[in-house]
């Protein structure tokens, strides 16, 4: 009896493996929000998933309600998209300075086994592109990386320069950003908007709050924007359709509006 006991009890695990396999696999693609945004007079584009002010435009709506494979496939916008619309589209796909990352993020993406489109959309909203940039809580470069962070994913002061000069260089920056992305992988895995919601406000935050994305505004708001980022640089699937699969059961799936975190 205790032997058959243990099969079945074996069984049922098994049974309940492979219905938590089904069920990742299965996850529904979150909720779609709205995509706003503009570019200033200095040329640096500012984007939000709620309109903050009448600088604002609807740029994206549903996930995607324009077609981004023209751009791609030679630089032809379609006829529909107003000036304005045209600027902010061209400048999230063929950003020069993303053009100049690009093999950049192809490698170390690839050597941490990260979607080089999750790449871009952190780094869309975390800096806009600009290398230069640097948060008033200290966070640097193009993936915004602290240098606390930095120090943790490999970058040291020695003699070539401090922790803080090094993360100003985009290699060195995109290295430790893709690396503590990677790491947060691991930590929460198939769920990527705990993930972003980590990379945002730090994994401690996400746990205090038992693995949930934590109730703060800004955190909240780039998450939904960071995804609607990565529909945009991911290649199309055979429908022309931009999926993008968090891990997260459809039920607890949520796109919440909220204030955007000053750029600097």
């Amino acid at each position: 009896m205790m032997q058959g006991s243990g099969r079945i009890g074996r069984l049922a695990a098994r049974a309940a493996g492979m219905l938590a396999v089904l069920a990742s696999l299965c996850a529904a693609a979150p909720a779609h929000a709205e995509l706003w945004g503009y570019i200033d007079a200095d040329g640096v584009a500012h984007f939000s998933d709620a309109k903050l002010d009448a600088r604002y435009m609807l740029f994206m709506k549903d996930g995607g309600s324009f077609d981004s494979g023209n751009l791609r496939r030679g630089g032809v916008t379609p006829a529909r998209l107003d000036p304005e619309r045209e600027k902010l589209y061209r400048y999230v796909l063929n950003h020069p300075n993303l053009t100049a990352v690009d093999p950049i993020i192809q490698k170390v993406a690839a050597a941490q086994d990260v979607d080089p489109a999750l790449v871009k959309a952190v780094m869309a909203v975390e800096s806009g592109f600009n290398p230069t940039a640097v948060s008033p809580k200290g966070a640097i470069g193009l993936m915004q990386v602290i240098p606390d962070t930095g120090s943790r994913f490999g970058v040291a002061t020695d003699r070539r320069g401090t922790v803080e000069q090094k993360l100003t260089d985009p290699r060195t920056n995109i290295s430790a950003g893709v690396r503590y992305l990677r790491w947060l992988m691991d930590l929460f895995p198939n769920n990527l908007e705990l993930v972003l919601a980590a990379y945002n406000a730090g994994e401690g935050a996400v746990q205090r709050y038992n693995n949930q994305i934590p109730p703060f505004p800004e955190t909240q708001q780039y998450v939904s924007t960071v995804l609607e980022f990565y529909r945009l640089y991911q290649p199309a699937g055979p429908s022309g359709v931009h999926v993008v699969r968090t891990g997260m059961a459809a039920e607890r799936v949520r796109m919440v509006i909220g204030g955007r975190r000053p750029m600097p």
